[in-house]
């Protein structure tokens, strides 16, 4: 028996096999692409961790460097080296040892590498070795960063009594202790070395320092640091205790030199963990630092993703089935109509209709049927209607002729009117108003470009351009009009300046084009603005003079203020307040008059640079210190990454340290409490890239073209309330243009604000020549 199946049977059983292998397809596909997408990002996101663990490890290193080198410079450091002052040198390690408290070892040694003074003890006379690091120093004459691993006998002669036995942090495991040791050369103002000051950070002391990373990261991120394969501080608790190793193959792989990222196992569980080997000065490994992710995350993460994408899919094939079918059925209702209806005509039943709502071609097929059945009837009332509609047609066009006739004398009237308009509005504008055809010939001349020019109309229309700017003085005005002239299509308005006969001119030139953007001739608008400019010149010395003699008064008013405050002891509390909101107030006076002589010593060229070979980590320590204790008001942390490799800036000392410090103010005040503010700096070409990165709010689009421009001020509710003058990021403008550069604004890859400015590079050879 042969099988019929309808043409809606048909239509849905395709319709329903298309879904199915479509659907099939889109999951396989998906969850592949999916679980691919998970592993890349969990690639990158350790990627990311281990770099910022990395910083991390080395900050406190950094930190000790930058705190060393200006005693190691200093003249008083090394006078008392060389008469051996043991006394006054061991005070002195102790004034340091309060800046740097997590520093185990802080000793002086001198050129021969004998102890002259530590901090935690009194031994001196010995001879000093950790790992030939003084060597390496007083060879390169330059600070010396390493790793090491130092025997316990040396730790506690070198006055780190917590690692003697019974001490607070001794293990009887570990004969040595990985210690990141910092060995800063003392060099008089001959070169002649003098000896050196060596501090030392225990990493064992703090086993669970990694928490400190994992608050960033989340709880899903674990890190460890390992000493020889044996796991010495760690997130996970356990491992902490435990003191566990690694595995044979990912130590074997840290030995070799490489790193190592891959699956691991760790306490039971399989983590996705990368790992970096640490080498020791004599580039030897001696321990790891790592970052791990639960791959029990991933696999949970991929588990409900492909629940989620199953279910999705369940839920569309039932309603892509539930919508086939009312489709199918829908398409066979008007094809089983018009096969009545065809019945109906072999009857003889001519005046039947087939009644079919859709609009496809179904519905178009019923139409040609019921037009079919009354073509004739249908032929003799077209050809009357249509006769009907030419004269309503003839009639509607003569009334349109009429009205179209009315509108072109109105409209007529109308231009006339607004040429006259035009006319009086030229003619009465203060402003010249100049206009060239194609070939440069003047069109339109008003009065006030009369009197500019100094002439009649009659001798200027018509007349080519470039011999009236000749004949009046406008030599720049020609090259101007010629470039506007050679650019053709690509032609733009300008704006320039011209001091002519003693008058500055402002002239706004805009190009003329036709419907094909083809040039058909030059609009000129002139304007006289030398009243302006001497307007301008005197406002800014009247505000110059009015800051200049409102200062010294105030100078007074801060000094009585701060007296009556300190030596007043019979002030009651709400005076001592009012006194106080007073004192504020006036030195923030005292700085809004301070930045406004600046910027108006930089506008009238009155302020002088005292330009020089400079180093930009000097800078940024400097900076950092004149802002160090806003920043530790705030609880914001400020991270200096930028390098002493840099090659040396030329530019003014004292302002770029301006620049600076303005910069890290702002990015103290807008950054919240607990957050990061990064300074760092690259050589881009001839120029060095300096920037202030914070975690702030980011500045809105419509507040960013108001960055850099005078009394200016943000929304100040991110920041605590704290105000501004409107002055400094103007001033910082002004400061690096002088010296060749370019300062802006982005958003930071992680978010929050980033301000750079630039500065040249110092060449020798340029400035001997």
């Amino acid at each position: 028996m042969k099988l019929r199946l309808s043409i809606g049977n048909k239509l849905f059983l395709s319709i329903l096999l298309i879904l199915l292998a479509s659907y099939s397809t889109l999951i396989l596909t998906t969850l592949r692409s999916y679980e691919q997408f998970v592993t890349s990002e969990a690639s990158k996101e350790l990627e990311e961790h281990l770099n910022y663990a990395r910083n991390q490890y080395l900050v406190r290193s950094e930190q000790i460097r930058y705190s060393l080198m200006p005693p190691a410079s200093s003249a008083n450091v090394q006078e008392r080296l060389k008469s051996r002052d043991t006394a006054w040198l061991k005070s002195s390690l102790t004034r340091w040892k309060s800046f740097l408290p997590f520093a185990e070892i802080l000793t002086i040694v001198a050129a021969d590498r004998t102890a002259v003074a530590r901090v935690n003890n009194d031994l001196t006379g010995d001879r000093v070795e950790i790992a030939g690091l003084v060597e390496q120093s007083f060879r390169s004459r330059k600070p010396v960063i390493a790793t090491e691993l130092v025997p316990l006998a040396q730790l506690v002669r070198e006055g780190a009594r917590d690692y003697a036995k019974g001490g607070r942090y001794y293990e009887s495991r570990l004969e040595e202790m990985m210690t990141i040791l910092v060995v800063v050369p003392v060099i008089d103002s001959h070169g002649a070395v003098l000896g050196a000051i060596i501090a030392g950070d225990v990493v064992n002391k703090d086993p669970f320092l990694p928490f400190e990373v994992k608050k960033i990261f989340g709880q899903e991120t674990e890190m460890s640091i390992t000493q020889r394969g044996l796991r010495i501080a760690s997130s996970f608790m356990e491992d902490a205790q435990a003191q566990a190793t690694l595995e044979p193959h990912v130590l074997a792989r840290l030995e070799a030199g490489q790193q190592y990222e891959g699956k691991t196992f760790i306490r039971g569980r399989e983590y996705m963990a990368a790992f970096e080997p640490i080498f020791n000065s004599h580039n030897q490994f001696i321990g790891s630092l790592s970052v791990a992710l639960s791959m029990q995350d991933q696999r949970n993460i991929l588990r409900v993703s492909e629940g989620n994408i199953v279910m999705s899919a369940v839920v569309g094939i039932l309603f892509s089935f539930s919508i086939t079918f009312l489709a199918a059925r829908r398409l066979t209702q008007p094809l089983k109509a018009l096969s009545r209806g065809v019945e109906q005509i072999e009857r003889g039943d001519l005046a039947h209709r087939v009644v079919v709502s859709s609009a496809d071609e179904v519905g178009g097929l019923a139409d040609a049927f019921n037009r079919m059945a009354t073509a004739l009837a249908e032929r003799d009332r077209t050809i009357t209607k249509k006769t009907r509609d030419l004269e309503e047609l003839n009639a509607l066009l003569k009334d349109l002729n009429e009205l179209l006739e009315k509108k072109v004398a109105d409209r007529t009237a109308e231009l006339r009117m607004e040429m006259g308009m035009l006319e009086a509005i030229l003619t009465s504008m203060a402003e010249g108003v100049v206009v060239t055809d194609r070939e440069n010939r003047v069109v339109l001349f008003n009065p006030a470009a009369q009197k500019i020019f100094d002439l009649v109309p009659h001798r200027v229309l018509q007349q080519p351009i470039d011999l009236i700017c000749e004949h009046c003085g406008f030599p720049e005005l020609c090259e101007v009009i010629g470039e506007i002239g050679a650019a053709e299509q690509g032609a733009t308005s300008r704006e320039e300046e011209l001091a002519v006969k003693g008058k500055t001119l402002k002239i706004n030139l805009s190009p003329l084009l036709d419907d094909k953007g083809e040039l058909t001739g030059v609009v000129m608008s002139i304007r006289d603005v030398t009243v302006e400019g001497e307007v301008d010149r005197m406002k800014t010395e009247f505000i110059s003079t009015v800051s200049h003699e409102l200062k010294t008064p105030l100078t007074s008013i801060k000094g009585s203020l701060q007296f009556i405050m300190n030596k007043a002891k019979w002030l009651t509390g709400t005076e001592r307040e009012l006194l106080a909101v007073c004192l504020r107030n006036t030195e923030r006076l005292m700085r809004l008059i301070s930045d406004i002589l600046d910027i108006s010593k930089i506008e009238a060229g009155r302020m002088e640079m005292n330009y020089r070979p400079l180093s930009i980590a000097e800078l940024a320590v400097y900076a950092i210190e004149e802002i160090k204790s806003l920043a530790l008001a705030r609880n914001v942390t400020i991270v200096n990454s930028v390098g002493d490799h840099l090659p040396p800036a030329y530019g003014d000392h004292d302002r770029l340290i301006q620049v600076l410090t303005n910069l890290l103010s702002n990015a103290v005040k807008f950054s919240p409490e607990g957050k990061i503010i990064l300074v760092s700096a690259e050589r881009q070409d001839n120029y060095l890239a300096v920037s202030v990165a914070d975690h702030g709010k980011e500045i809105e689009w419509s507040d960013r073209d108001k960055l850099f421009k005078k009394f200016q001020q943000l929304d100040n509710a991110a920041n605590g309330g704290v105000g501004g003058t409107g002055l400094g990021l103007a001033i910082c403008k002004e400061i690096i243009e002088r010296h060749h550069g370019k300062i802006f604004y982005h958003t930071g890859n992680t978010g929050g604000n980033v301000f750079t400015f630039t500065i040249p590079v110092y060449e020798e050879s340029d400035h001997e020549r």
